[in-house]
């Protein structure tokens, strides 16, 4: 008995190790089924997650007992994002007469590092959780703001220094479809600023290495071209397919026409432009109930006086 005892002593909180590595963990999870896995972050169930889990927020561990194994003696492995909070979680549940408990090394990042086994809800497919687990841990985003984004469809018209790191930007955030427009054959000069073209492309259509680039930084994401000048006689027809109207160009006439042609299709206008060290940007949406260009500039500026 005087054996056993001093066997069972380091079951302390002061002596046992609280972490368990993602490989061991995954070993146990495989061999023996007695194992529980809580998940304790916010959204878990949301963000992809380890088959199985049972999903209980930190917060809630000591008002859910319910949920916790009858078992005190059940083996349970504990994760979060990156394995600091659940070593929080093990400490409540060893207060609560848990024995066998442990937090996985950091968390569920570490989890999806190496490649182990991943469940989602069935919206989002494992490859979308994983790159866009940053978007959706925003509260104002979520799971519906990503879904929202990956059906959303953007016109971006010029593939220049504006466009460039807007088109990288939206690729990145999962905006499911984008236009490119632009007639222009990229030069080594543009390089210093127009970022998603490489020295590898002069010479070719902007509108094509501009995909090119896209398809590079996320292979998921539909990339319409246009290479062609927008006019009066096919704007209006390209931009009733998009829900949102890109303006990256730098010449006036353009500015308006894109103004127009999203007045008239009810579509939101984004306006950008930029000379040497100043830039503006703004959105113009009438229908919305805000003004439009033409309203903030009731003349059109003749061309000459537009600096470039």
């Amino acid at each position: 008995m005087i054996m056993k005892t001093t066997v069972n002593i380091p079951n302390s909180d002061s002596n046992r190790k609280i972490e368990i590595s993602v490989f061991d963990a995954r070993r146990l999870i495989k061999e023996d089924p007695r194992v529980t896995v809580i998940d304790v972050r916010e959204r878990g169930a949301s963000l992809g997650h380890i088959p199985g889990a049972l999903f209980i927020p930190f917060e809630a561990l000591e008002e859910r007992v319910d949920m916790l194994p009858a078992k005190k003696d059940t083996p349970i492995l504990i994760y979060c994002g990156s394995g600091i909070i659940s070593a929080g979680a093990v400490t409540i549940l060893r207060k609560l007469g848990y024995t066998d408990v442990h937090s996985i090394t950091g968390g569920f990042n570490a989890w999806q590092v190496q490649g182990f086994e991943i469940a989602s809800d069935g919206r989002l497919t494992v490859e979308e959780l994983n790159r866009y687990s940053r978007n959706i841990l925003l509260e104002e985003i979520g799971v519906e703001g990503q879904l929202k984004l990956l059906a959303a469809k953007v016109l971006i018209v010029g593939a220049g220094g504006l466009g460039s790191p807007a088109a990288l930007y939206l690729a990145a955030a999962g905006i499911g479809t984008l236009g490119i427009a632009d007639f222009d054959i990229l030069e080594v000069s543009n390089l210093n600023r127009q970022i998603i073209h490489t020295t590898e492309d002069v010479g070719r259509l902007k509108t094509d290495s501009a995909k090119d680039g896209i398809k590079r930084l996320n292979p998921d994401i539909n990339v319409i071209t246009y290479n062609e000048r927008l006019t009066a006689k096919n704007a209006l027809e390209i931009a009733k397919k998009y829900d949102v109207i890109m303006d990256a160009t730098d010449n006036i006439r353009t500015k308006f026409l894109l103004n127009d042609v999203a007045f008239f299709a009810g579509k939101p206008y984004v306006f950008g432009g930029a000379v040497r060290f100043e830039g503006q940007a703004g959105v113009f949406f009438p229908r919305g109930g805000g003004p439009c260009l033409r309203c903030l500039f009731p003349k059109e500026p003749q061309e000459r006086l537009v600096p470039t």
